[in-house]
């Protein structure tokens, strides 16, 4: 499925921190959804929401399975996130380096053999609980 290929085309992205690669991946006026936050809409908000958490984490993705709608337009991601928290992010707790291990899921919409939509899910809580010990 072409779609299963772009969504692990995007995740290939991330993992080499090819910020470029993964925007290139996006339509122009791609919907972003935070986890437990607003929708950010448009590459260039996608762009500033990868250099904040450039600035303040450094993560890699692992045991990445992807599976898509028999249509290709929508697919769905859970993966491991392995991090460091490496700057402190506004409203959250201090950096200090501390490392993490997080499952995660993310939802997508495609359009034109582009992402259109990315909806990531991590559990908050578990995350901030991490990084506070």
């Amino acid at each position: 499925m072409e779609t299963i290929a772009l969504i692990n085309a995007y995740y290939d992205a991330f993992n080499r921190a090819d910020w470029e690669g993964m925007l290139a991946l996006l339509t122009d006026d791609v919907a972003h959804d935070l986890n437990q936050g607003p929708r950010e809409t448009g590459r260039d908000a996608f762009r500033t929401f990868l250099a904040r958490m450039d600035a303040s984490y450094s993560e890699q993705l692992r045991d990445i399975a992807v599976m898509a709608s028999a249509d290709d337009t929508r697919a769905a991601a859970e993966y491991v996130v392995h991090g460091t928290y490496k700057a402190s992010d506004a409203g959250l707790p201090e950096a200090r380096g501390q490392q993490y291990v997080l499952p995660g899921g993310a939802f997508f919409e495609v359009r034109d053999g582009r992402i259109a939509r990315v909806t990531n899910y991590y559990n908050l809580e578990d995350w901030i609980a991490q990084v506070s010990r």
